[in-house]
């Protein structure tokens, strides 16, 4: 192989990597529109979709991995899901406002702080 064909073949793996965090940047930009769009007055929340096993699985990875975390945390913030998964406080922000919107979960506000939570059935 030449030198010119070793360096468009890295130049490629480069283009490549650039490729795929676009697309995840992209999946990200989409869950911030979508919220964005339900963030008007008028928008109503799905009805009550309790957390049960089917659920979950039906749920995208990422969705999935927010709403487990949360489920074993019980009550918390974007930061404190954010800190368990390891992933930005506001990526989590935005997937636990799409379950929010979604019926998922609950969303609180007390002083600055949202707390998120799973409302168990039997509270009805």
């Amino acid at each position: 192989m030449t030198k010119q064909e070793v360096l468009g073949k890295k130049r490629m793996q480069i283009l490549e990597k650039i490729r795929k965090s676009l697309e995840k940047l992209n999946e990200r930009m989409d869950v911030i529109i979508e919220l964005q769009k339900h963030g008007r007055k008028d928008f109503q929340p799905l009805p009550e979709a309790p957390l049960d096993v089917m659920t979950l699985l039906s749920m995208p990875d990422h969705l999935r991995k927010t709403a487990m975390t949360l489920c074993r945390l019980g009550r918390a913030t974007a930061e404190d899901v954010a800190q368990q998964t390891r992933r930005a406080r506001a990526v989590e922000s935005a997937y636990l406002n799409q379950l929010v919107i979604m019926g998922h979960l609950k969303k609180e506000r007390k002083g600055r702080k949202a707390y998120f939570y799973v409302e168990k059935e039997d509270q009805g």
